[in-house]
């Protein structure tokens, strides 16, 4: 099995940790391939909660080898929060991998973040505040510092002061800041410097080894489909690609060694922060998803926005991922609905869109069209098999398949990690 590729299909928070979870035991590699601790997953393991926001879903499981590659942004300082608080609960974080070319998150790129945030006023984003957009600025910007940097204090304090010569000029004179010096930020990098060397590799190569052994490798998006920076609805995005296409750029690995394409999408639809939701609801049905399904942002504890589930959206997330397997998680969420609305297509001033509107102003003026499904009471928790479903379960789900263009070869019941109906082999 050469590479497997596992990526959220909405605006994030899909349930893609429990599904990389789940895949933990038949996998040698789990690598995180963008982003950084702006978004995080929740994994239940028995009565055990755990919240990742910068490690991958993979240091929860004992022998895989959990690696953060190059695409991403690392904060050292939430690192190093993150492995204590998983090694105070017993878990073992020594396997970790750190790519010598990920770039490092600073003091002033959370100190921007968080000032033009509130700059923008009613044009703001909607970032967590936590430097990433900065970050991915300055490393496109050629003004980056990357994990390898901070092993040599002379570069370390060359670009720090070449970064901050315009930010200081930004921060003093716009945003009325005290400028920032090049020993603060320089001692704050440094003192994380010798307890990251251990972890620190030449991750590219290391993940193409391990594929030329025919080990299986699975690449973990963060965020979502409609969250990238290029096929997402910007502006309202984060700041590197989430698509399948950054598993490769994000990691050293080419793309004619990804052989699977996992998606995961919710039972209904949630967005966190700012930008256009067709499916949104403000009503009583909205509370009610959000509530039952507790549709709270695990880095920053905000309100999820929540709707029906969207077929456009999904669609279009297969076309651009290739996707060849979808999971489908929190089906449990909409027990007790005596009708359930799915998005099929979107009307825009009277024009029907059946795919994604390729004009902004289009996606942001549509109007979901639904076709209706009946509901069930049933608990389908303990469900394992599909056939344990009630009736008009499965029908909702191969509703769901025949719309979104792949298969659903799994389905979420539950939060827990046994708590999932198995349609088709994942890995096989």
């Amino acid at each position: 099995m050469p590479g497997v590729v596992l990526i959220g299909a909405q605006w994030g928070d899909e349930g893609k940790g429990k599904a990389t979870d789940a895949l933990g035991s038949r996998v040698d590699y789990v690598v995180k391939f963008n982003g950084g601790n702006n978004a995080g997953h929740t994994v239940v393991v028995g009565d055990e909660k755990y919240a990742l926001h910068l490690l991958p879903s993979g240091i929860l499981s004992p022998g895989v080898v959990p690696v953060i590659a190059n695409g991403v942004v690392v904060d050292p300082e939430v690192l190093f929060t993150e492995i204590d608080g998983l090694t105070a609960r017993g878990v073992d974080c020594s396997r970790l991998l750190v790519s010598a070319n990920a770039h490092v998150i600073a003091t002033y790129h959370r100190t921007l973040d968080k000032v033009t945030e509130r700059f923008l006023g009613k044009q703001r984003i909607g970032t967590t505040g936590r430097g990433i957009g900065p970050a991915y600025a300055d490393k496109i910007n050629r003004v980056g510092i990357r994990v390898q940097d901070l092993f040599d204090e002379k570069i370390l304090r060359q670009k720090i002061e070449g970064a901050l010569d315009q930010k200081n000029h930004l921060l003093v004179k716009v945003y009325n800041r005290r400028a920032i010096t090049v020993d603060e930020v320089a001692d704050s990098l440094l003192a994380q410097a010798e307890r990251l060397q251990p972890y620190v590799a030449d991750t590219g190569l290391v993940l193409n080894q391990a594929l030329d052994r025919d080990e299986t490798v699975l690449f973990e998006g963060g965020q979502a489909t409609l969250l990238d920076v290029d096929h997402g609805t910007y502006p309202f995005v984060t700041s590197s690609n989430a698509t399948s296409g950054g598993a490769c750029t994000g990691s050293g690995v080419a793309p004619n060694r990804v052989d699977r394409v996992i998606a995961v999408v919710k039972a209904y639809t949630t967005r966190v922060g700012e930008g256009p939701f067709p499916t949104e609801l403000f009503d009583a049905d909205g509370e009610r998803l959000r509530e039952v399904g507790h549709e709270f942002g695990t880095t920053t504890g905000r309100p999820r926005r929540c709707g029906w589930y969207d077929a456009v959206i999904t669609r279009y997330a297969q076309r651009v991922n290739g996707v060849t397997d979808f999971v489908v998680t929190k089906l449990d969420t909409l027990t007790g609905f005596e009708r359930i609305p799915v998005c099929v297509a979107y009307d825009v001033d009277g024009v029907r869109f059946d795919e994604m509107p390729v004009s902004q102003t289009d996606f942001h003026h549509a109007t979901p069209v639904y076709e209706f499904f009946d509901g069930w009471t049933e608990d389908i928790s303990a469900a394992r098999a599909f056939e344990d479903l009630p009736p008009n379960a499965r029908r909702y789900v191969e509703a769901l398949e025949q719309m979104s263009g792949s298969r659903i070869s799994a389905v979420g019941v539950g939060p827990g990690r046994e708590q999932t109906v198995v349609r088709h082999d994942l890995l096989g």
